[in-house]
């Protein structure tokens, strides 16, 4: 199950009173399923993903995943939210469905929308198992209080409009289809999913939604106000003659071909890409190398 009915403000409630029930009975068949690993499998993908880069304070030695990182977005800064198991301040209270709802559909528990910020429409792409294994370890952790932390980010008026209307437009994007080939496909599955690699390489409209005629085909710094590079393997790709070992190499220590470091949010990346298994970041690097010559469409 994917898509939700178009999604409005002042609708999100009734939506998710009625897709709840539905996706309890999705999400329990992962929950029957967890085992004493599923803490282990959740922290390799937390780390693949760099969710405690982004829900982490590290500027202020702030403590890991309680959020308070001020990120700044084209619908304003938003400050990360804390996600350790506290009752009161993190997301202790929230059962599985709730997870799930919120990573596949960017929805609070409450029903309200996320921003694109969050990058939901990414971890759509993420399968049951790997949600309920994530789960387990985020509640895994020691839970920090952060009083004050929660509620939705203060945006003026249009940018929440324009937020909710894109998160909308998210939530009922049809995910991306996966490769034939099992290694690509599995390389895919975390560039795209777990990875979220389009969230800086693909450009967004101005709603916030990736623009899919030119995936990962650079952008103009949408979420990170940082320009990120053409990866595919078109003619303006950064890597388009890069091997797939130089690919690999670069998700393992952020080096370049030309002996060069990258630096940044790159840097960020690497260090939740370095903790990757050797395969999973070839897995990568062969998606990556499949990408078409050329994107879909002209013009950017």
């Amino acid at each position: 199950m994917r898509r939700l009915p178009p999604e409005f403000p002042g609708r999100n409630q009734v939506i998710a009173a009625l897709v709840a029930p539905l996706l309890l009975l999705t999400v329990s068949r992962a929950a029957l399923g967890a085992d004493d690993g599923a803490a282990a499998r959740g922290a390799y993908l937390a780390a693949a993903a760099g969710c405690g880069e982004c829900h982490t304070d590290s500027q202020h030695a702030g403590l890991a995943y309680a959020g308070g990182r001020v990120l700044l977005t084209e619908f304003g800064p938003i400050v990360s939210p804390n996600i350790t198991p506290d009752e009161a301040t993190g997301i202790g209270g929230w059962r599985l469905v709730d997870f799930v709802r919120a990573m596949r559909w960017g929805l609070a528990p409450d029903g309200t929308h996320y921003t694109t910020a969050f990058p939901f429409p990414s971890f759509a792409q993420m399968t049951d198992g790997d949600l309920a294994d994530l789960k387990a370890y985020l509640d895994s952790l020691p839970p920090v209080s952060r009083p004050g932390m929660g509620g939705a980010p203060d945006l003026a008026l249009l940018a929440r409009a324009r937020a909710a209307f894109g998160a909308a437009l998210a939530a009922n994007s049809p995910p991306e289809p996966i490769s034939a080939d099992p290694r690509t496909a599995r390389g895919q599955y975390l560039a795209s999913g777990v990875g979220r690699c389009g969230d800086c390489h693909t450009p967004q409209t101005w709603y916030g939604v990736p623009d899919e005629g030119h995936r990962l085909a650079g952008s103009d710094g949408w979420f990170t106000g940082k320009k990120a590079p053409d990866i595919t393997s078109g003619p303006k790709s950064s890597i388009a003659a890069w091997s797939e070992d130089d690919i690999a190499e670069l998700l393992k220590t952020g080096g370049t071909p030309d002996g060069d470091f990258v630096g940044g949010i790159m840097a960020e990346i690497v260090r939740a890409t370095e903790h990757l298994t050797d395969d999973d970041r070839h897995a990568i690097a062969a998606y990556l190398k499949s990408l078409p010559l050329e994107p879909p469409s002209a013009g950017r």
